[in-house]
């Protein structure tokens, strides 16, 4: 299947995973990828003589980036579509991955491969499909002046012409993403009920963000 899944049905049962702690993948969001451990170099060239589909998951244990043998994972993952892909003269791969669907982990399966495989479910997440569903609950007034506010605290500048010109879903997926915030953080983004609810989380994190660093005593 070389083209972009577009609905729950048209996806593998089996996958195979990407534990990476603290990266972050959305639906139609894209993530670059900078491959070079043998195991995900196998994974990479499986992929691309398959499906072209890797689910990005983060392991419990966020201390280690990507932890060896079955550590265990998050329940929720975000499945991505490799969409890019460069080989460097040293062996390493850059990819990208542009964020699919959600989905479930059913179950770990046992398998010959260096890399983990998984048997997933993504019918909780057919909305993911639709770009812009969820669109018209989110406050968007509201998200842009937080990414102001944002802005100046961090001393960021962005490009508010193409803000402007970005969907409100692309707006909110895209600062989940890059967010400055922990794992732990991350996985509450990505496992929001809706995009208004992801919106309001973000805005809640950076608010608390911005009052504590404007609380702390000087020394």
């Amino acid at each position: 299947m070389r083209k972009r899944p577009a609905q729950p049905a048209d996806l593998p049962r089996q996958v195979p995973l990407f534990p990476l702690s603290g990266a972050l993948l959305l639906p139609f969001t894209h993530r670059p990828l900078n491959i070079f451990e043998p195991r995900y170099l196998d994974m990479v060239d499986a992929a691309l003589a398959a499906e072209r589909l890797i689910g990005l998951i983060q392991p419990q244990d966020a201390s280690e980036e990507s932890p060896q043998g079955a550590a265990p994972l998050q329940e929720i993952g975000c499945l991505g579509r490799l969409t890019h892909f460069e080989e460097s003269g040293d062996g390493r791969y850059f990819i990208i991955l542009e964020g699919v669907t959600r989905f479930r982990l059913v179950r770990e399966l046992e398998v010959e491969t260096p890399y983990r495989q998984a048997e997933i479910e993504a019918g909780d997440f057919a909305s993911d499909f639709t770009r812009d569903f969820g669109e018209a609950a989110v406050d968007r007034t509201r998200f842009v002046r937080m990414m102001r506010d944002y802005a100046e605290f961090a001393n960021i500048e962005l490009n508010w012409e193409e803000i402007e010109s970005t969907g409100t879903a692309d707006l909110v997926n895209f600062c989940c993403m890059v967010s400055p915030y922990g794992a732990a953080e991350k996985q509450v983004l990505l496992e929001a009920p809706s995009l208004e609810a992801r919106a309001e989380t973000l805005i809640a994190m950076t608010e608390y963000e911005m009052a504590r660093t404007n609380a702390a005593p000087l020394n």
